[in-house]
């Protein structure tokens, strides 16, 4: 009787779903029309993920004389520093958020003349789970505007897809939910890859994507003048080793291994310390990193992300598992050189080993912290992904707007 109860109510509630974006869909299709003959004054929206990166993709955008905003659905935990806010002043109720979502809908489509979006789609995707995220890319070549489509991790992780049995294993222990979702993710890979004007890959994401226009080692960018190395902070041999590790998925992070590791280690006289950040806001992380030794990023994905990238900003080495079949397609298609990745590659096999040899050669570590800041600067500072965005902008005919400028 309770099963059928359930069952009814998740009845009626896909009915209300339906029912709202059937009164929505007329406003989204008048919007988009509108759109196509708007001046559209802004060059790239980034959104509506509330990612941190984000704010660092708007940055590289402006390095090359692009104009951008960045705009979100909701906020987290971790920064809430984005230039439109589809929850802003608005109650939890939820007929008040999706005033919100229509007034970002009408921003996207009206505001700017590309779009920088993730798999899981935009505004329409938050407005409608039942039919309205199919049509979004429809109406966004219907408001004339460009879509360059990017990989962030959940919204293109179809775990068949995926050759690592170590991430299957932490996906359904950390998101057992996951595998009803997994036709849903898979659509939505499909229809972005054939709707957008330009897709992004990288990380461990080229094992979910069946093509992408531009390869990149990961499109994380970051600021190295706000990330750089804290002044005068050398590993002293009178203290212990301190290792910060922040793991958002402590399954997913392999934390459990990082643990085990540092307690054997202090267990045979080792003198190391584990940090442990959880749920704590980006400018808190920034604080600890700068009093530590060593990051420990992950042991079961196989590839760096924004933490890593944070960490080798300031001059840390990192710890982190990478995947050689990854390392040997950057290197393939000559995003990297052979061994130049500064990594300090380790398993859950290894994470004790690769701990207690840092420990007692300190002297190795200012090296690879220098080596590793060069390898961000290079690859990942605002200038470098920026001038892949620039190049991949002028390839859809979207010049900057300073240089647009410059020419009138």
């Amino acid at each position: 009787m309770a099963s059928e109860g359930r069952g009814r109510v998740s009845t009626f509630k896909r009915l209300l779903r339906l029912a709202m974006e059937i009164v929505l869909l007329p406003f989204m299709f008048a919007a988009a029309l509108l759109g196509r003959f708007s001046r559209k004054r802004i060059d790239v929206g980034i959104g509506p993920e509330p990612l941190i990166n984000n704010i660092y993709h708007k940055r590289a955008l402006e390095r090359h004389g692009y104009t951008a905003q960045t705009y979100a659905s909701h906020v987290s935990y971790i920064t809430d520093r984005f230039d439109v806010r589809g929850d802003r002043g608005l109650a939890r109720p939820r007929l008040l958020r999706t005033l919100g979502l229509v007034r970002l809908w009408w921003i996207t489509v009206t505001r700017y003349r590309c779009l920088y979006l993730y798999f899981n789609g935009g505004v329409a995707a938050h407005l409608g789970r039942v039919f309205l995220w199919r049509w979004e890319p429809r109406f966004y070549r219907l408001a004339g505007v460009k879509l360059v489509l990017m990989p962030y991790g959940s919204d293109i992780q179809v775990m068949t897809r995926s050759p690592n049995l170590h991430f299957k294993h932490a996906m359904t222990r950390d998101y057992p939910a996951q595998r009803l979702r997994r036709c849903r993710v898979a659509a939505q890979v499909d229809l972005w890859i054939r709707h957008a004007d330009h897709t992004i890959s990288g990380c461990e994401w080229v094992d979910y994507m069946h093509h992408w226009d531009t390869l990149m080692l990961a499109h994380f960018s970051i600021d190295v003048e706000d990330w750089k190395p804290a002044q005068a902070r050398r590993p002293s041999v009178g203290r212990p080793l301190r290792i910060l590790h922040a793991p958002n998925h402590r399954t997913i992070k392999g934390s459990e291994f990082f643990i085990q590791a540092v307690k054997e280690l202090c267990d045979e006289g080792e003198d190391v310390e584990l940090v442990i950040l959880e749920r704590v806001p980006n400018s808190e992380v920034r604080r600890v990193m700068s009093t530590v030794d060593i990051v420990a990023d992950q042991l079961v994905v196989g590839w760096y992300a924004m933490f890593a990238l944070e960490a080798m900003a300031m001059g840390l080495p990192v710890l982190c598992r990478i995947r050689s079949d990854l390392e040997e397609l950057y290197t393939f298609s000559g995003l990297l050189k052979l061994g130049e990745l500064p990594i300090v590659k380790c398993t859950p096999e290894t994470a004790k080993d690769v701990i207690r040899h840092l420990a007692r050669n300190r002297h190795e570590l200012e090296s690879i912290g220098k080596a590793s800041r060069a390898f961000v600067v290079r690859h990942h500072s605002l200038e470098a992904v920026g001038g892949v965005f620039d190049r991949i902008n002028r390839s859809l005919g979207l010049l900057p707007s300073r240089d647009m400028e410059g020419g009138s």
